[in-house]
Formats: structure tokens, sequence, C-alpha cells
């Protein structure tokens, strides 16, 4: 029970995080945790993400079963679900809406993660999922497919996601994410980015994968 409530505290932790650092807004976004036995640790909807405690995290399982009876579980828990079905080795997922990625997400444009070493080495290629209704089974369904190649996928007209292998690496990604959408914006206003050659986008996957 204290493992479980220190997991809890974390997820708490990396949400008041978000909404510190302005990658979400106070209804928005949802993190969740996968345990070693199954069981998924996920933040609560209809909770002040500013002030979030680990009593607003709940569990459920991946049947999405709500095993938190108090508490109103999130409405994208079935995205999440899939995500770790899809992505068996993850272990963590942040979902929010930082202002600039999702600006990308809602112009259909992509991210260019290739104008920074240290966004390349971070994220990769970043994925683009179409517009789907929240809270539904087609979003589910439409990440995880998309999330099958890359670690971070914009959500047409609706935000980000990022997943890794604890949520430290997640929210990494997603900060990553904005930082890149960011820079990639600013260089566009100064000038023309100039992108890493494709022989130097390899070395860094190269340095990466080794």
């Amino acid at each position: 029970m204290n493992e479980l409530n220190h997991f809890r505290k974390e997820i708490a932790y990396y949400m008041r995080r978000l909404y510190k650092r302005g990658l979400t807004t106070t209804s928005g976004g949802n993190i969740s945790m996968k345990l070693p036995n199954g069981m998924i640790l996920i933040t609560a909807s209809q909770t002040d993400k500013g002030r979030m405690k680990a009593d607003d995290v709940g569990i459920t399982d991946m049947h999405g079963r709500n095993l938190s009876t108090k508490l109103k579980l999130s409405m994208e828990t079935g995205m999440h679900i899939a995500v770790y079905k899809a992505r068996p080795e993850i272990s963590a997922i942040v979902h929010a809406h930082p202002p600039l990625a999702t600006s990308f997400a809602v112009a259909h444009k992509p991210i260019n993660t290739a104008l920074m070493g240290e966004s390349r080495a971070v994220l990769g290629d970043i994925a683009t999922a179409p517009y789907q209704l929240m809270g539904t089974a087609a979003l589910a369904e439409s990440v995880a497919t998309h999330l099958a190649l890359a670690n971070v996928v914009l959500l047409e007209n609706h935000g980000v996601l990022a997943v890794g292998k604890d949520l430290l690496q997640a929210f990494d990604r997603l900060e990553v994410a904005e930082a890149c959408a960011k820079i990639q914006l600013i260089s566009q206003l100064i000038g023309q980015p100039q992108a890493l050659s494709a022989d130097e986008v390899q070395a860094i996957d190269n340095l990466i994968q080794s």
C-alpha cells in the first residue's frame, strides 16, 4: 500500500508540474502509470490539476474497470489502456495541451525534430493522429496505432501525448516537444530554419540506439 501511495504521489506531482509549466489547464490533461502487476494508476476527471494530490489518482485495470469507485476516472482512460496494450514496454503516459505544440496539431503541421540535436535525441520523429472525438474508442485506436513507431504523437485539433519507460521520460518528451515547437516557430519568424542534414540526423539516431 505504501508503494502504491508513492506512485500516486508521483503522478500528482507530475500533473502539478505540467500545470505550473503552463503545459496544461486546470481541467485539461491526464497522466497514467502502469504497475508491474498490470494495474493502471490514472488521474481522475473533474479535478484541479494545479492542486492535484495522491487521492485524486484512480486505479483501473487493463479492462477499464474502475477500482477506485470514489473517483471518476479520466475520460481518456480507454486511450491510455489502448496505448499500453499496443506498447507493452512502456510504463507511463502524459497527455496534455501545451499551447505551441498543440498549435501545430491545430494547424495540421509537423514539428521538425531535426532542428536541434537534443530534440532529435529525445523525441525521434513525432507522429500525427487525425482528429477523433475526445474520449472515444476511435481516438484510442488511432493514437495507439500512430504510436507504433513514435514516442510522441500530435492529436489533431486536440493536444499532445507522450509515452516513456517511466514518468520522467514521458514528461520530458512532452516538454521537449513543446520547446521544439517554440524554437521552430521563433526560428521561422527570424528567417529560414536550417535543419540538420540527413547524415547528421542518422548519426544522432545511431548514437541513441547504441
